[in-house]
């Protein structure tokens, strides 16, 4: 009750601004309009690429900065015509439109061009998760066929760990790519370096025959139904587009503005939705390796960022940075991202003197597509294209359908689920696997014949066209900005000797963004004879850090269904609060090296936030 008293005052203040935003955006209304309407001329003009963008902006911004970095400064200019050498020493050696070519790269600008480069000519960027390790990667590596690997210096031991198990054929070709100029290629690899200095700065003549609906990456992801990493398809006119809305209607980028991106390249935040937005009105991208809250300011401010793009996390990771008397000293104005936590929204704004917020909702694989244009706060926005929520059992974990057998919409301020409507108008691209394209299409909805994407998230209805993000269903949980699937991490406990079986899932962190991970375990063993340490180091080696179970449990029995498929609504509902749970309970703190039982203790002081998971 307290709950919805709470979401039905908020209900009023966001209409309140609702009004007051959408009279604020009468200026510039003419420019918008004619933005919206080259969007949906796109795809009757199919004349734009990735690849034209980039030449189009450089011709009309060349001096302007383009990429900032520690790594090196260059101009649009100058980023184009190394991008062109790349471009035309990959047509050398053979590559052509609608082959694929792994990247594994760190965020570099080198990484930036060969991305580039491989878009002028029609090439697919498998974009390869740098975290990734030992089975995981060797299943990216080998998901679908590639035609060449890019492999960076700085995750060349990752690499040397799978490649012998690739079978990697005399015709595909595994380049290397120096970081910093510290090393030269290991044998059996090809310098790509050496290969690029004598090569043309011209424009390719293969980018006039990229279209909008080309692939341009596979982005891995393990989307809501579980098991290994997907390969989510991106297209040309899925970027283009969003350098037209997110650029120019969103956030109405300037020559003279900096979107700062801290996020990996694999990442849809930083591929999809802020990097785009700098073309067009030849803005600048500032990228670092890795995100650091240490030096984030300091970034800000020495490469004058006025946009970023964030995921939830990063955001209270900032909050949670002592006050500086110059918090608000800096020239950063608007933000893009998803999963900003209401409960830290407002003093996120005032703190750091940031007055627009564009929440956006979104997936590497979704049909669809909303954002906070108007700035509201604490909500997601609206999407342009026909989407609905309906009723949703999350004890059955399913949709709930009438007696007519079709599904019922939610009403106002209610949570269900979100599906997205499939049509020649609005497709659903999927992924590289048709299995798994099909895994995420729920059909004879409403009517029958009719085809809905699956969202796998339960979404709040708040009224006028916007919604709030509630929670995600199924075998699949966000923690630190990543989709952690639960079929994955089972199947690394299950290699366990001293695991008989074993249940995943996310559980609520107090001032976590989004569930961290847990496990439920019935040991081959005694309890004083299991492996607490080993556990905990195999799960490290084996999983990105995200994905690691912070907490286990250790059962003597798992219910579950007559499918004998887990029940894990009960083991959700519990949480790692050990008062209430008559299994014993452990817990991997950050910086330590083995499991340790929960003791009330420990629980109260996690409960305080006195850890930083």
């Amino acid at each position: 009750m307290v709950e919805t008293m709470k979401e039905n005052n908020q209900d009023l203040i966001t209409r309140v601004q609702y009004w007051r935003r959408r009279l604020s955006l009468l200026p510039r209304l003419p420019a918008i309009a004619k933005t919206a309407k080259h969007i949906v001329n796109l795809g009757v003009e199919n004349r734009e690429s990735w690849g034209s963008m980039l030449e189009e902006t450089a011709a009309r911004f060349p001096d302007n900065a383009a990429i900032k970095s520690a790594d090196g400064q260059y101009t649009w200019k100058a980023y184009n015509e190394w991008t062109n050498r790349y471009a035309h020493y990959f047509l050398s050696r053979g590559l052509k439109k609608g082959d694929t070519v792994a990247v594994f790269l760190e965020n570099r600008p080198e990484l930036l061009m060969v991305y580039s480069a491989m878009a002028k000519i029609g090439v697919i960027n498998a974009m390869i998760n740098t975290n990734l390790r030992l089975d995981a990667l060797r299943h990216c590596l080998t998901l679908s066929p590639i035609k060449a690997i890019v492999v960076g210096e700085e995750v060349l031991e990752a690499f040397e760990e799978v490649r012998d198990d690739l079978g990697l054929g005399v015709d595909q070709q595994t380049y290397f790519l120096q970081d910093n100029g510290r090393e030269k290629a290991p044998p059996g690899y090809i310098e790509l370096k050496d290969g690029i200095d004598k090569m043309a700065l011209a424009n390719p003549a293969a980018t006039a025959e990229v279209k909008l609906a080309d692939p341009i990456a596979h982005v891995f992801t393990s989307g809501t139904t579980g098991g290994m990493p997907k390969a989510a398809v991106i297209i040309h006119k899925r970027l283009v587009s969003g350098a037209y809305y997110n650029g120019k209607i969103v956030l109405n980028m300037q020559p003279g503005d900096t979107m700062y991106v801290p996020l990996p390249f694999f990442h849809t935040n930083a591929l999809a939705l802020s990097w785009p937005t700098v073309f067009l009105n030849g803005s600048a991208v500032a990228i670092r390796r890795k995100f650091s809250v240490s030096n984030f300011w300091d970034d800000v401010r020495r490469y004058n960022v006025t946009a970023w793009c964030y995921i939830g996390e990063l955001c209270r990771y900032l909050m949670n940075q002592t006050p500086q008397l110059d918090d608000r000293r800096n020239p950063l104005t608007k933000v893009i991202g998803n999963g900003l936590r209401p409960d830290i929204w407002l003093g996120f704004k005032k703190r750091f003197g940031i007055s627009k917020i564009y929440e956006i909702y979104g997936a590497a694989e979704s049909n669809l597509y909303f954002v906070n244009m108007l700035n509201l706060d604490c909500t997601q926005g609206t999407c342009m294209v026909p989407y609905s929520i309906v009723k949703y059992d999350v004890e059955e974990d399913e949709p709930i359908r009438g007696t007519d057998g079709y599904m019922q919409k939610v009403g106002l301020g209610e949570t269900g689920l979100l599906l997205g409507e499939i049509s020649a108008d609005n497709p659903f691209v999927g992924y590289s696997s048709k299995e798994a394209t099909d895994s995420k299409i729920m059909r004879n909805v409403f009517v029958k014949g009719d085809a809905w994407f699956n969202t796998g998230d339960l979404i709040r209805d708040i009224g006028y066209g916007h919604i709030q993000f509630k929670d995600r269903t199924g075998d699949t949980f966000r923690w630190k900005g990543e989709n952690v699937s639960t079929t994955e991490v089972e199947k690394v406990a299950n290699s366990l000797d001293q695991v008989s079986l074993s249940a995943v899932y996310g559980v609520a962190m107090p001032g976590g963004d989004g569930r961290i991970g847990m496990v439920a375990i019935i040991p081959e063993c005694d309890i004083e004879k299991f492996d607490f340490h080993g556990a905990a180091a195999h799960f490290e080696v084996a999983l990105p850090s995200y994905a690691v179970p912070r907490f286990m449990r250790l059962n003597t029995e798992l219910a579950c269904t007559p499918t004998h498929k887990i029940k894990k609504v009960d083991l959700k509902k519990e949480g790692f609060d050990p008062a209430v749970i008559s299994d014993s309970v452990y817990v991997l703190l950050p910086g330590e090296s083995a499991y340790i039982p929960l003791t009330t203790g420990i629980h109260a002081k996690i409960q305080a936030g006195k850890y930083r998971f």
